[in-house]
């Protein structure tokens, strides 16, 4: 559907017309070659029809002109070698003058149709490659992509699909202005900033199709072509291309691909503006949260703290030992609790930046439920825990520090749910390659429709004071080891929240083996 310049398609035409020619010439002569030592039993209306075959590949091959040549040297064969007297231009009776007049006109007609119907068959297949090409294109501005990808790809297709040798996708500025100096996207040669420019000019966007000479006395085929952008009435862009001019089909299909491309922009840009619309409401909804859990979380230790100082500053009211001491026990369990949150806010930190890595290693269960509970020492958990741990526990593979932290959220999520001065239950048991660590309160429990929603951030329903956090960073902890935390009723009423490790695969040596080793190693120095 390029419409090729004026010398470029005469030349074409003229080769393509000598082919049908020598396609012509040659089918002649075979055929003669082989009815001449017949032709005393071939009725003269016989050869005839026998040379209907090369005028119809001539126009096949070489259009309407190679069909005419070749009807002029079918009937110059016709006449020498198959109507008496033969070997001469001499037509003798009139019978054989009708022959002649007979094949040439019919002949004639031959070429036209057969021209006719190639020319058909030829429009039908290119436009059947249009169609291909169109949906093609189509499939691809349907595709879900980024819209740096969309745009190259849509510059990419129009250049394969129509013979550009220049394609560039320019876009409209945020003010309604084009951007000439710097395309969004490009395929196959670079357009120079004068062509750019003269595409789009200043002050407003394309608003029709324009084709140009690309600059004075260039080529024929070098011409530049721009077209609008434009969804929903709104311009975009335009879509510059450098190369042959188009036929009025080609800008047909051309408007069609542009209209597509436009959409498609137009779909890409409204789904990204979506994307950070759903980030900014989430960071707001982050900050939100966070300014509620600070304003709840924090105060509330930090008033019973400056409570307890301003008692113990006060000298007009006489304080014991005693109460001196429970003061300054209080000041220090609402520090505690208030380094927890600085702790458990500087986790989430680290699992949102994606910093979160577990470095694991071989624990033993006994100390890591030493360290979760000594980091909640103060925060009144003595006298409350129970510890349940089957004897001779295999150690496990794991994260240190995430594990014990995770096993103290836990620990003090069931404090804060048990009933007063209730009690906490921590198990650990083996089940074949695995160690399940459960920690079990007898509080009020939870519904089996809020299990899932508790380990959101910010949940207050399973943040159990600790701003939401406790429990989705045991969630975030455990996910980075490739396990889950579970929920499930207590016995008796309440909750359990377990989860597994594996068993650590420790490689223990044989008595000779072992002696041999620490004999090696106590001989290097340094070493014992």
């Amino acid at each position: 559907m390029l419409a090729a310049p004026v010398p470029s398609a005469r030349r074409a035409g003229l080769r393509r017309a000598l082919a049908g020619v020598l396609v012509a010439v040659a089918t002649i002569a075979v055929l003669t070659a082989v009815m001449v030592p017949l032709r005393a039993s071939l009725a003269v209306a016989t050869s005839a029809l026998v040379l209907v075959v090369p005028v119809v590949l001539a126009v096949v091959a070489g259009g309407i002109s190679a069909g005419v040549v070749a009807v002029a040297l079918g009937f110059l064969a016709y006449d020498f070698f198959f109507i008496p007297p033969y070997g001469t231009l001499n037509v003798g009776a009139t019978q054989n003058w009708v022959a002649l007049g007979v094949y040439a006109a019919v002949m004639l007609v031959v070429t036209q149709v057969v021209e006719r119907l190639h020319a058909a068959r030829r429009e039908i297949t290119a436009r059947a490659a249009a169609t291909r090409r169109l949906l093609a294109l189509s499939d691809l501005l349907i595709a879900d992509k980024p819209q740096g990808e969309l745009l190259s790809s849509i510059v990419a297709t129009v250049q394969a699909a129509f013979g550009f040798s220049a394609v560039a996708l320019l876009l409209v500025g945020a003010g309604g202005e084009g951007r000439a100096d710097s395309p969004a996207a490009a395929a196959g040669e670079t357009l120079t900033p004068a062509e750019l420019a003269a595409a789009m000019p200043s002050g407003g966007a394309v608003s029709s199709l324009v084709s140009a000479p690309a600059r004075p006395g260039g080529a024929a085929e070098d011409w530049l072509l721009t077209v609008p952008l434009v969804a929903t009435g709104r311009p975009l862009g335009a879509l510059v291309a450098r190369g042959h001019r188009l036929d009025p089909e080609g800008r047909e299909f051309l408007h069609v691909y542009a209209t597509q491309a436009a959409l498609a922009v137009e779909r890409a840009a409204l789904h990204e503006q979506a994307l950070r619309t759903e980030l900014l409401e989430q960071a707001d909804r982050w900050r939100s949260a966070l300014v509620g859990a600070v304003s709840h979380d924090l105060r509330t230790p930090l008033a019973s703290v400056k409570a307890a100082v301003s008692d113990l500053r006060r000298s007009d009211v006489p304080l014991s030992d005693a109460n001196r001491d429970e003061l300054l026990a209080l000041v220090e369990m609402q520090s505690d609790r208030l380094a927890r949150l600085v702790t458990n806010l500087l986790d989430m930190t680290r699992i949102q930046s994606g910093a979160l890595v577990a470095r694991r290693g071989v624990l033993s269960v006994d100390e890591l439920v030493d360290e979760a509970l000594a980091m909640l020492t103060g925060s009144g958990i003595e006298g409350r825990v129970l510890r349940r741990l089957d004897p001779e526990l295999p150690p496990v593979d794991g994260d240190h520090a995430l594990l014990a932290e995770a096993l103290a959220n836990l620990v003090e999520n069931a404090m804060l749910h048990a009933p007063d001065a209730g009690t906490v239950e921590i198990g650990a048991r083996r089940d074949a390659d695995r160690v399940e660590i459960s920690v079990t309160d007898h509080g009020p429990g939870i519904a089996p429709e809020e299990r899932e929603r508790i380990f959101l951030m910010f949940n207050r329903v399973g943040g159990g004071g600790r701003a939401g956090l406790g429990l989705a960073i045991v969630k975030a902890f455990l996910e980075a080891h490739g396990e889950a935390v579970r929920v499930a009723d207590a016995p008796g009423g309440g909750a359990t929240f377990s989860f597994a490790l594996p068993v650590a695969r420790v490689r223990t040596l044989p008595p000779d083996e072992g002696a041999s080793r620490r004999d090696d190693l106590a001989g290097q120095p340094g070493e014992a």
